[in-house]
């Protein structure tokens, strides 16, 4: 069986573009006309972000500039900006764009970077003179302010104040960050925000500026709800309603945080699973940073309606999230690490068990981003079992690792683990101890889809979702309900498991017989990956002809799918109150229609 959830995904990588050099400037040109002042601005342990200014202080314009630097072994840009960055071993150079090479006199350009290693530039040379200063040796960007604190909150306004930071030549003043974007520079302690929505949840963040104008990094964040009403109601009943957002769906699939917005389901959802972090040398890590963190976002993508500025501290989804969840602040996130592809990692991480807890708290505890997130969720497929790669951790690891991050995490934080569904004799539920981890966390995410598909290329055809058991299932055990009864036979309490539910369908080609149990001759054809398909393509290129056992199928021409529809939504989501299950989740949001019919389904079934 396969519980596939990282299928065909997009990746980016940033490249850095690697010219060839140009003739640099004679020294005499340069010595006495400009300098070049270097800062790291941000560092958080895996890398760091540093930033280089330009200054004119001649008396005629300069034409272009070129600085160069030497790192020590080990260090190095990963992504640039505003200017075009090359290196030949550990010597860098970066030379201006075509439209920010000319500085009048007095003016100054910055240009930045994100690198990788602990090391600081040296040797640094300007148009190929010296850099009069350039790393200005003794003048360190100043420290981080304190966290900010919040007090005279009202419906519009709040007042905000922190301690003060520290550096070798003072603190001039302090930008005031809100939801990453600056919204005022203050040379006291504190600022008050006015102009707030009513009932709404905000972020703020502090960052000291020296007189060189060196930024240091940014304080701790403080979340502040405004007083009054919100005009996002969150949705009805106590049932949990989660989705999983894909890192990698703002690529080919074109879908982001503001898609939530627009499809109407961030008002019918309770929770978001971010995935997926990646699990690394026993680790938790950030996977794709520049989808993260670092991709900028226009004024209409953006959930806010403000477009990203290169210099502010957090992009990416990461802060579509953070803006989300101001929007509506019933929403909370969850960091989810593992799934198909990165689940490799666990027994290693489940070797030491407390040190990866460590780890993970360190990353959903980042201080650029540590407002965003509400929990973790754990996606090991599959404990003691054989996912992509098999597993020999032992039955106990599972329940150890989840008691080892309930330990670090606390009880503030929400816990949760995306699990298998497979309720066959001797199959992968008796492979863990998920009756003994239930005590630590908070629910299950229980993955009652994959059971059958076009791995198995001449059928029998089967609904790869099916609630129950019926007559001609390919295998016992191979259903929800029986996943559901086995891990409540298991101790497992039926409020901390959710329903799984599918947002894509999977099929088989070469197909005559419309009823399940046909055979086929392959997977059919689908957008990303042969034999799956998005439920919202499904809905009009193969409409549902049947259902089966809780879930629909489709016959059309000589290709069979199965796949969930709003009706066989609601049959299931009645089944789960029944069962006085805890809710339900799904995979994943990009698989829905423009206007969120499945979302809607959940949500009206669970009300």
């Amino acid at each position: 069986m396969r519980f596939r959830h990282r299928a065909a995904a997009g990746f980016a990588t940033l490249l850095l573009p690697f010219a060839g050099l140009v003739g640099l400037a004679s020294p005499a040109e340069a010595a006495t006309s400009a300098t070049a002042t270097y800062a790291k601005t941000q560092d958080w342990g895996s890398g760091f972000e540093g930033k280089w200014t330009v200054k004119n202080t001649g008396t005629t314009s300069l034409s272009s500039w070129t600085v160069e630097w030497d790192f020590p072994s080990g260090t190095s840009v990963t992504s640039a900006w505003d200017a075009d960055v090359t290196s030949s071993g550990t010597h860098w150079t970066a030379k201006n764009k075509s439209w920010n090479g000319t500085l009048a006199p007095g003016a100054s350009v910055t240009f930045g970077f994100n690198g990788s290693g602990s090391g600081s530039p040296a040797n640094c040379k300007l148009n190929g003179g010296s850099c009069d200063g350039g790393s200005v040796p003794g003048d360190n960007p100043p420290s981080a302010p304190g966290t900010p604190t919040a007090s005279d909150i009202t419906n519009t306004s709040v007042k905000l104040s922190w301690s003060a930071a520290t550096d070798d030549n003072g603190v001039k003043n302090y930008d005031v960050l809100r939801d990453g974007a600056k919204v005022a520079t203050v040379t006291t302690t504190s600022y008050s925000d006015t102009g707030l929505s009513a009932g709404t949840d905000y972020s703020y963040t502090v960052q000291a500026r020296d007189s060189a104008d060196q930024t240091g990094p940014v304080s701790g964040a403080r979340a502040v709800r405004t007083t009054g009403s919100t005009t996002e109601p969150p949705p009805t009943g106590d049932k949990v309603k989660l989705g999983y957002f894909t890192e990698w769906g703002v690529y080919g699939r074109n879908y982001h945080v503001k898609n939530l917005v627009t499809s109407g389901s961030a008002s019918k959802i309770t929770h978001i699973n971010y995935a997926f972090g990646n699990v690394k040398n026993g680790q938790c890590t950030v996977d794709d940073t520049y989808a993260a963190y670092d991709k900028a976002y226009t004024a209409d993508q953006s959930v806010s309606g403000t477009a990203d500025t290169w210099d502010q501290p957090l992009r990416g989804n990461f802060n579509q999230l953070r803006q989300l969840k101001a929007k509506y602040p019933h929403i909370k996130v969850l960091y989810s690490f593992g799934g198909w592809t990165y689940s490799g990692g666990f027994g290693q991480a489940a070797a030491n068990a407390a040190a990866f807890a460590k780890s993970c708290k360190a990353v959903v505890e980042d201080p650029r981003w540590a407002d965003v997130f509400d929990g973790i969720d754990i996606d090991w497929e599959y404990p003691n079992a054989c996912g992509l790669t098999c597993d020999t951790s032992g039955a106990a690891a599972f329940k150890n690792l989840s008691q080892a991050l309930r330990a670090e995490f606390g009880s503030n934080y929400l816990i949760t683990a995306a699990i298998t569904a497979d309720a066959s004799s001797g199959g992968k539920i008796d492979a863990a101890d998920y009756g003994g981890a239930a005590q630590y966390l908070d629910w299950y995410n229980v993955m009652t889809y994959d059971y059958f598909g076009a791995w198995d290329k001449t059928g029998p055809t089967a609904p790869h979702s099916p609630l129950t058991s019926y007559s001609g299932i390919p295998k016992e055990g191979f259903n929800s309900a029986a996943a559901i009864a086995k891990l409540k036979a298991k101790g497992v309490p039926a409020s901390k498991l959710l329903l799984g539910i599918g947002f894509y369908g999977r099929g088989w080609t070469g197909v005559t017989q419309s009823a399940p149990g046909g055979t086929a001759t392959g997977p059919a054809t689908g957008t990303y990956e042969a034999g799956i398909e998005d439920y919202k393509v499904l809905k009009n290129s193969c409409p549902a002809t049947g259902t089966v056992a809780g879930t629909a199928y489709a016959h059309c021409g000589s290709n069979w799918w199965s796949y969930d529809t709003p009706a066989t939504i609601g049959t299931k989501m009645a089944w789960a109150k029944t069962q006085g299950l805890g809710g339900a989740f799904f995979w994943e949001f990009s698989g829905d229609s423009s206007n969120g019919e499945l979302v809607s389904a959940i949500n009206s079934g669970l009300s």
